[in-house]
């Protein structure tokens, strides 16, 4: 962990969270895999003085490398390579090769797209994308925008800075060639492996690996462990150079001997494991009430999907619940639509209707209204039904209704996983 860099993330849309980060996380995981090191992800609006602060605090942490993305457009707002260019001593004035092919790739997307723009308008905003710092690399653009890599100025100290654009295709098909630049080369020299490993635990409170911890922690020099619980996994990364990897078998094997019997992973995240799992020759369909798909979405966000996701039903009417999925009108009005009965009707119907191998259903009052003293919000009931075998639950989930349904896909997901992997019950 000799060498770390830093990132600034320029953007008030961002910044204010109409937009989510997906920059910051990414880069930070592609440096880990070069062996290094991210010592902090700040987050500036589109405020010059904000960005030359950013700036100077992540030189004063002694970094070599600082990477911004993002403000590289041709609105006045975007000024990252001219402030960039100001921190670095380098001017910036137009490159008019750098003009020409900016031009060109406008035209072809307005083409392709069929805009029309003013042209006058057209050709400033071109202009300004093509300044460029004295003395800077040109990474050339994969949208409109180009990068830059901007070393100090001679006899200057102080971090090189990779300037990448903000849209996530674009900044990562240009991330080969910013680190085929000499200035980034030479900025992370002498980096070494950085490894990382995750171990997964279900229904384990922090509080019992905190002891774990304690109780062995002399034998774990060079390990930077982290942990997060989410939706009642709790997640456990260890951070380490190669000499320390004595240090995190023991870890691994502590953790292994006091809570093996909640350790459903060493690596894959549970969406990887099922995936594979339904992969390896499984079929599967879904049918849901309150989570409206979300199940569905999640099994299929993954690619290659379709070699085992037949198909989904969303069914919050009864009327939807009958007709597309067979449930009976006497199960419903007998038990309600929110009972484990019904679930397990939905679960049948999924594997009948589309002829799969395994069927979800999922049933419940997501909230804010409609619980009752008998099903107050946040009564699910679930039910997975596989060839041989069938899981179900009962939950009563605290939170808002967004809480409630995000909760129900993952419980259904660790009974998907149960069901097809083993470990522990869901």
């Amino acid at each position: 962990m000799d060498v770390r860099a830093g990132i600034v993330v320029t953007g008030t849309e961002v910044l204010t969270g109409r937009v989510a980060d997906r920059n910051g996380p990414w880069l930070a995981e592609q440096l880990r895999l070069l062996g290094v090191d991210v010592g902090h992800v700040v987050v500036v609006g589109d405020r010059p003085e904000d960005l030359l602060g950013a700036l100077r605090f992540l030189a004063g942490t002694g970094v070599p490398l600082v990477i911004t993305t993002g403000g590289l457009g041709p609105t006045a707002d975007d000024l990252t390579a001219e402030i960039v260019g100001r921190y670095q001593g380098r001017p910036s004035a137009p490159d008019p090769e750098l003009e020409r092919r900016i031009a060109s790739v406008v035209a072809r997307l307005s083409a392709r797209r069929g805009w029309t723009a003013d042209p006058v308008a057209t050709a400033a905003g071109v202009r300004k994308q093509a300044l460029v710092p004295a003395g800077a690399v040109v990474l050339e653009p994969v949208g409109t925008a180009p990068g830059l890599v901007v070393p100090p100025v001679e006899g200057r100290d102080g971090p090189t800075v990779l300037v990448l654009p903000g849209p996530p295709p674009e900044l990562r098909g240009m991330w080969p060639a910013a680190l085929d630049a000499e200035p980034v080369r030479r900025a992370l020299a002498g980096r070494r492996e950085l490894r990382q490993h995750t171990v997964r635990l279900w229904r384990t409170l922090e509080a019992q690996l905190a002891a774990t911890l304690r109780e062995v922690e002399d034998g774990l020099d060079g390990l930077e462990i982290t942990t997060c619980m989410r939706e009642g996994e709790l997640e456990i990364v260890t951070r380490f150079d190669p000499g320390a990897q004595a240090s995190y078998d023991r870890l691994l094997a502590a953790l292994t001997e006091r809570h093996g019997e909640a350790l459903f992973s060493t690596g894959p995240t549970l969406d990887d494991l099922v995936g594979d799992a339904l992969a390896a020759g499984q079929t599967i369909a879904t049918a849901e009430s309150c989570t409206g798909g979300l199940l569905a979405a999640r099994l299929t966000a993954r690619p290659g999907s379709s070699a085992y996701v037949l198909g989904g039903v969303a069914a919050y009417a009864d009327s939807a619940k009958e007709q597309l999925l067979g449930v009976p009108a006497g199960l419903l009005a007998e038990h309600g639509a929110v009972s484990p009965q019904v679930a397990a009707a939905l679960a049948d119907g999924a594997r009948d209707r589309f002829g799969a191998r395994i069927g979800v259903g999922i049933t419940g009052i997501a909230g804010p209204g409609g619980g009752t003293a008998d099903k107050p919000v946040g009564t699910v009931h679930l039910c997975v039904r596989g060839p041989d075998a069938v899981l179900e639950r009962s939950l009563h989930l605290p939170g808002s209704r967004t809480a409630v349904r995000d909760r129900s896909v993952t419980m259904a997901m660790h009974l998907l996983r149960e069901l097809l992997v083993g470990g522990p019950p869901a």
